[in-house]
């Protein structure tokens, strides 16, 4: 007979890579019982292990689906990649009704080579606190940040290889698993076969642009910095506003070109993932000459991005971790969506108009404090992709599941103390599949989650 006291871990979504699986040995090693839940060909292809259940029937039935697998296999916790994915968002839900513990694991705050453990959800849903005493009384419990010696670089062809081979495999082999909705921005195909055209762009026209914003730092000219994410991004498309990346550019440059020194220049950061589709830097000209200041604007997609930051005015983001890069920097920072780092005293809490001229500085003493909270609460040491430091991430995770150490200490501040403010911005929390079974959206309130119930 099980003790009451054994864990019972659920696997859904994971990273694609072999860090889940390997994950999942850790957890046994340690005791604790494992379960998986393939939605698609790409997850069953990456699981292959023994203890997978398939589920393979329409979104809309997912909910009953897994409240009567947590009851039957008496899960405690339930991890997964990609919080806001919908299936994730209704495990969520449902594992907070039931009182299992949840956890969103993804690519770290601290990168590049940290990820996130976080209790439940990041963004909006994040429970980690954004009063600042709050954060200066968790880095006085515990060691203040140190950068391990230790370095988890992968490259770039590694995680890209393994998100075509899962992504194409969960869109173009849905054999097995033929209701899968995988809530993606684009295709898959249209979203790969993008870059192509986009590389040739960058080959004819990015050296120029590059050239003119390294002229702009070395001639120290006075400029701002606009970071841009990927419109398919989670982090965009839920916690945010705005519906698409465009209505925020153009807030941004018509802002710049009403209020900011009429000498000063805008670099438009482009991110190093985009596919190239929605052509970012045509609008940002496009914008740039409807307000008269398209000599002052202007749209790149590679720089050196730190000395970038440390020389401008101040960066502007909407949740992007660069926010996180430019507050470690001293470079005041204003966020125009839902960030774990956007804290009073840290980030420009006035007006986007006020920030070209009178930015709010960084408290340093309270940065240092944020980074050394996040690492010891909500931040792993470690890869999904680079073999030691999957070793390290892995017993990690371990550890502080297994020991109820995740957000400790302190660092679980319930309800999510962003989550009222997010519903007074209309941030939708949620991608809108919403044909569940559970009202996701009607759940989500500002009362405290249901504790833990031991099985």
């Amino acid at each position: 007979m099980i003790a009451d006291t054994q864990r019972r871990i659920l696997f859904l979504q994971g990273p694609p890579s072999t860090f889940w699986r390997q994950l999942c040995d850790h957890f046994e090693s340690s005791g604790a019982i494992t379960r998986r839940i393939n939605f698609s060909m790409g997850d069953w292809v990456y699981w292959r292990k023994s203890g997978a259940d398939n589920y393979r029937g329409r979104f809309s039935r997912w909910g009953g689906f897994l409240r009567k697998y947590l009851v039957e296999h008496q899960i405690t916790d339930i991890l997964y990649y990609a919080d806001r994915l919908p299936y994730h968002a209704v495990a969520r839900e449902i594992g907070a009704s039931l009182g299992v513990r949840t956890y969103a694991v993804e690519f770290g705050y601290l990168r590049p080579d940290w990820l996130t453990l976080e209790r439940g959800a990041m963004g909006a849903l994040s429970h980690f606190p954004n009063d600042p005493e709050a954060i200066r009384h968790i880095a006085r419990q515990v060691r203040s940040f140190v950068q391990p010696k230790e370095h988890f670089t992968h490259r770039f062809a590694q995680e890209a290889t393994n998100e075509v081979v899962y992504n194409l495999l969960t869109a173009l082999v849905p054999y097995g698993y033929p209701f899968y909705r995988a809530d993606k921005y684009y295709h898959p195909l249209v979203d790969y076969l993008s870059w192509l055209p986009s590389a040739l762009r960058k080959v004819i026209t990015e050296r120029k642009r590059s050239e003119a914003a390294l002229r702009l730092r070395l001639e120290r000219k006075r400029y701002w910095m606009l970071a841009l994410q990927i419109q398919a991004d989670y982090q965009l498309r839920t916690n945010a506003a705005y519906r698409r990346q465009a209505d925020m550019i153009a807030e941004v440059i018509e802002s710049f070109a009403r209020h900011a020194h009429p000498e000063g220049h805008l670099i438009v950061k482009l991110h190093p993932l985009d596919n190239g589709i929605e052509r970012w830097e045509r609008l940002v000209k496009r914008l740039a000459e409807r307000h008269g200041v398209d000599d002052r604007v202007l749209a790149v997609s590679e720089c050196d991005l730190k000395r970038t930051i440390r020389r401008s005015r101040g960066v502007i983001t909407i949740n992007s971790t660069v926010g996180l890069h430019s507050l470690r920097a001293g470079t005041p920072v204003k966020v125009l969506g839902v960030a774990v780092y956007d804290i009073p005293g840290l980030t420009h809490q006035g007006s986007l108009d006020l920030f070209w001229r009178k930015p709010q500085k960084v408290d340093k003493t309270l940065r240092n404090a944020l980074v050394s909270a996040l690492a010891a609460t909500i931040q792993v040491h470690g890869s999904f992709y680079h073999p030691e430091g999957r070793l390290y991430a892995c017993r990690e995770i371990v550890h502080r599941v297994m020991n109820d150490l995740v957000n400790e200490p302190e660092a679980f501040v319930d309800p999510p103390p962003r989550l009222a403010s997010a519903l007074e911005r209309n941030v939708p929390i949620f991608s809108p599949l919403k044909d569940s079974g559970v009202q996701v959206s009607g759940t989500i309130s500002l009362q405290p989650t249901v504790p833990m119930v031991k099985s």
